[in-house]
């Protein structure tokens, strides 16, 4: 699914989580045929151990499966490790679908059913993203962090295949060390080597395979925002997709080149509603979900990966991605008592600040949808300006929530 958050932390408390943990170690294991033939259910389930989340995807759609079973920690620690499930066309499970899901885990069994094993797709996958989205990369020197997840022994094969030279960190999984100091949440490791090696970039890639992240020949981190904006002006594209958070910056450069941005709440499933209701083909987030539709379903980070080497067109990184200006950014995650929504004050305080600065400074506010936090972000030209405007209203955040 994955697991609601206060699901993983009490399976965790009780040691719940190592059976998930064996079922990605042995990767030659069906998941549980029991469980299935329980549910009274003949069903043929795409089922991955370790393939990235867009092949399980691509996989479902080629082969008309019922359903897609991923098991991974996506961008979390290992202890966080969880099931993802995908409808017939390819595309996440609604919530509502997925808490039915986690309800009959409790429900009597009715018995009957069997569950079919289908083999692995991760080779046609591969050829599918190359042959759509890759371009010849021969004399690019560069570094791919599998973060020890799905895209291990994949991704710098798909590199090599179009002439990179390729150096490969956290490419050796073993079900307990999936995002552990690599990957796209952790970019140290991949700057070290890029600059170490003297590589052109490093692509980094969570576990699951949907995040990608880069730095440049520098090793200086490059976020979504920069990605996104990057690939918006390579493709050509009129409209693109991002999330609140995204950088002003990112907005600036889009209005001065005549590309319309649609802003949706946090989570790439609201970048791909809006991108399919209004037909555009480039969105993302800034932590590194980018989402190309043309030839494509859904976000894709090896595919991320391609179009970013692609846009390069002989330039540094450092130089590509120098066209968007990087407004700085101040954040605060706020301890609250209980959930529920924000007090009206605190919200017409947010919106008379923003009025205040339009276009130069904003002020967001917002609860955390997993933990008992709210979230302050305060961007401005001035870094300074943002550090006052954050400390402004976490002191109004806390007077009004206690």
């Amino acid at each position: 699914m994955p697991l609601h958050k206060e699901k993983r932390e009490e399976n965790a408390k009780r040691g719940g989580q190592d059976h998930v943990r064996r079922l990605w170690r042995d990767q030659g294991q069906p998941l549980d045929r029991g469980q299935n033939r329980d549910r009274g259910r003949d069903d043929r389930i795409a089922e991955k151990q370790r393939r990235p989340r867009d092949a399980e995807r691509q996989h479902r759609r080629g082969h008309r499966l019922d359903l897609g079973v991923v098991i991974s920690a996506s961008h979390n620690p290992p202890e966080y490790n969880g099931v993802k499930f995908f409808d017939r066309e390819g595309r996440k499970l609604a919530d509502a679908a997925e808490e039915e899901i986690e309800a009959l885990l409790d429900a009597p069994a009715p018995g009957g059913g069997e569950l079919d094993r289908v083999e692995v797709a991760a080779e046609s996958y591969l050829e599918h993203v190359v042959e759509r989205f890759g371009s010849d990369l021969s004399g690019l020197r560069i570094a791919v962090d599998c973060a020890n997840g799905a895209y291990a022994g994949l991704a710098p094969r798909a590199f090599e295949t179009l002439g990179a030279d390729v150096t490969a960190i956290g490419d050796s999984p073993d079900g307990n060390n999936i995002n552990v100091g690599c990957g796209a949440t952790d970019l140290a490791l991949l700057a070290q080597v890029v600059r170490k090696k003297r590589l052109h970039l490093g692509v980094a890639f969570d576990g699951d395979g949907d995040r990608m992240l880069a730095v440049d020949e520098r090793g200086e981190p490059l976020d979504g925002d920069q990605i996104v904006a990057l690939l918006a002006l390579h493709l050509g594209v009129d409209t693109v997709a991002v999330t609140s958070l995204t950088n002003l910056g990112f907005h600036r450069l889009m209005e001065e080149r005549g590309v319309r941005v649609l802003t949706t709440d946090v989570g790439d499933r609201y970048v791909l509603e809006a991108l399919r209701r209004e037909g555009a083909l480039l969105g993302g987030e800034q932590s590194g979900h980018v989402i190309y539709l043309d030839g494509h379903v859904t976000g894709d980070g090896l595919v991320a990966g391609l179009l970013l080497c692609g846009a390069l067109a002989g330039r540094p990184l450092s130089e590509a991605v120098a066209v968007m200006p990087r407004f700085p950014q101040t954040k605060r995650n706020l301890a609250r008592a209980a959930r529920g929504p924000l007090p009206q004050a605190l919200l017409a305080e947010v919106a008379h600040v923003n009025d205040e600065r339009a276009g130069r400074a904003r002020v967001l506010v917002r609860p955390s949808g997993t933990e008992p936090l709210v979230r302050v972000l305060a961007e401005a030209e001035d870094g300074e300006e943002a550090d006052e405007l954050c400390a402004r209203i976490a002191a109004l955040v806390t007077r009004e929530l206690g």
